[in-house]
C-alpha cells in the first residue's frame, strides 16, 4: 500500500484515478508504453473522473516561512553601509603591558569602521624597539562588549563566540579619550584622536569631549610590579635569602661598615632563664651576647651540675625578629629591648633577662637618648645604683658623672 498524505492509504479502488504508466516487455526485447485510460478500458474497467495529484508534505513545508524566534529591527545594516563606507574614526591609544613579564606601553592606532561598526587595532613601529615589523595587532572584527549568560557548567575554553552568544557589541559612545579600555583582555590608554573622529563626535555625539590627554611617559603608566617576597625558611640569614629572592644573580647584603668599625669586639653580656611549662627546661641558666658591630644574638648555657644537660652554645649569632613582625618589614631586637625583667621570645622558647654586668649599664647610659626610661630604670634597681633628680649615684653614695651625649 503507498502511504498518503495526512497518514492514511491509497485504498484498492482508488487505484482507478491515479496517472500510471505500465511497460510490457516483448519477447523481441522491446517495449511498449499504453496510456493507463485506454489499457483500462481496453480491459473492461471502468474509470472515474481524474483527480488532482496528492499534497507533498515535504515540499509543502518547504515552501513554508519558518518562524523566527528574534524580533526583526528596524535598523537597515545596507543604508549604514551606503551612507558611512570609507568613513573610519581613528584614535591614538597606549598599550599597557604592565602586568606582562617585561612591563612595557606600545603605541597603536584604534580604527573604527562606521560602515559595519569594526574595529582594527595596528602597531606604531619606532625605530630601534626591537620589535618586528608587523602591522596589525587585532585584525578588523566586531568587538563584543556584552555576553549572554551561559549555564555555568558550560566550558567556556571551548566557546566559539557567535552572534547568540553576544548581547551587545562596542560602538562609537563607548571610545572617549583620556579613558582606559579593555579590549580582547588588553589595555588601551586612548589620548588623542584624528579631525575626523572630533567633527564626527560633535554632530552625532555632542555629550561626548574629545580633548586631547597628556600622554604619560613609560614610567608613570608603567609601575614597578611589587614583587612578592616568600617567607622567611630559615636557612642562612634574612638578607642574605632576600638577596636570592630580588636578584638572578645574587649579590652579598649590603653592611654598615662604619657601625662595624665603630662597634668592633663590643658586646653586651646578659644573664637570662628560660621559662617553660616544661620542669626539665624551667629555669635553665644561659647567657646572652648582643652584638653591637651586626647586631646579632647568640645564647651560651652555663653549666648547672647534675642537671643531666650539657652545657655549651644553644644559639649561634643570630639577628631575632620580634613576636608580630613580617617578613617584608621585620623588627629585631635592640638593647632598648633588653630591661631586667622582659621576656624574649627566640623561636618559640621563652628568655627571661635576670641581670647584666657593668659594661652594659655604662653603654646604656652612654646612649640614653636611644633608651627608654624604664630599660634604665630596671638596670639601676638591679645593679643598686639609686636616681635623685635625675643624678645616677655609685653604691658608695659618691655622684656619678651624666654620660656626654
Amino acid at each position: 500500500m503507498l502511504p498518503v498524505p495526512h497518514q492514511t492509504l491509497f485504498l484498492v479502488g482508488a487505484a482507478s484515478v491515479c496517472p500510471v504508466v505500465i511497460y510490457y516487455y516483448l519477447e523481441d526485447d522491446s517495449m511498449c508504453i499504453f496510456e493507463p485510460r485506454e489499457f483500462m478500458e481496453s480491459e473492461g474497467i471502468v474509470l472515474n473522473d481524474p483527480e488532482q495529484m496528492p499534497v507533498d508534505p515535504y515540499g509543502q513545508s518547504r515552501k513554508n516561512t519558518l518562524p523566527s524566534h528574534t524580533t526583526p529591527s528596524s535598523f537597515d545594516q545596507m543604508q549604514q553601509f551606503i551612507d558611512m563606507d570609507r568613513k573610519v574614526l581613528r584614535f591614538f591609544a597606549l598599550l599597557d603591558d604592565a602586568d606582562a613579564l617585561f612591563a612595557d606601553t606600545r603605541p597603536v592606532t584604534i580604527q573604527f569602521y562606521l560602515g559595519d561598526n569594526t574595529v582594527e587595532i595596528r602597531e606604531v613601529h619606532e625605530a630601534n624597539s626591537g620589535r618586528d615589523p608587523f602591522p596589525i595587532l587585532m585584525h578588523r572584527q566586531k568587538l563584543p562588549k556584552k555576553f549572554k549568560a551561559a549555564p555555568q557548567n558550560f566550558p567556556s575554553c571551548v566557546l566559539e563566540v557567535s552572534k547568540a552568544e553576544v548581547e551587545e557589541y562596542y560602538t562609537p559612545k563607548d571610545f572617549q579619550t583620556g579613558q582606559t579600555m579593555k579590549l580582547r583582555g588588553r589595555r588601551f590608554l586612548l589620548y588623542d584622536c584624528d579631525g575626523f573622529t572630533k567633527e564626527y563626535y560633535k554632530e552625532n555625539h555632542p555629550d561626548i569631549q574629545m580633548k586631547p590627554s597628556e600622554v604619560p611617559n613609560k614610567t608613570s603608566l608603567v609601575q614597578q610590579r611589587k614583587k612578592e617576597v616568600p617567607p622567611y625558611n630559615g636557612f642562612g640569614s634574612l638578607e642574605d635569602s632576600l638577596q636570592n629572592c630580588l636578584y638572578l644573580i645574587p649579590e652579598p647584603p649590603k653592611k654598615n661598615v662604619l657601625k662595624m668599625l665603630e662597634n668592633n669586639n663590643k658586646v653586651l653580656c646578659y644573664s637570662a632563664r628560660m621559662e617553660s611549662q616544661n620542669p626539665d627546661d624551667d629555669g635553665r641558666l644561659f647567657i646572652l651576647s648582643y652584638a653591637l658591630a651586626n647586631d646579632m644574638i647568640s645564647i651560651y648555657e652555663k653549666p648547672t651540675r647534675n642537671s643531666g644537660i650539657i652545657a655549651g652554645k644553644f644559639l649561634k649569632d643570630t639577628r631575632i625578629s620580634k613576636p608580630g613582625s613580617t617578613v617584608e618589614n621585620p623588627e629585631f631586637y635592640s638593647p632598648a629591648d633588653f630591661a631586667i625583667g622582659a621576656t624574649l621570645q627566640v623561636f618559640g622558647r621563652r628568655f627571661v633577662l635576670t641581670d647584666a654586668d657593668q659594661y652594659v649599664l655604662n653603654y646604656l647610659e652612654s646612649n640614653a637618648g636611644q633608651i627608654p626610661h624604664q630599660t634604665l630604670l630596671s638596670f639601676h634597681q638591679k645593679l643598686g645604683v639609686r636616681t635623685e633628680n635625675n643624678q645616677p649615684h655609685d653604691q658608695n653614695g659618691d655622684d656619678v658623672a651624666e654620660p656626654s651625649s
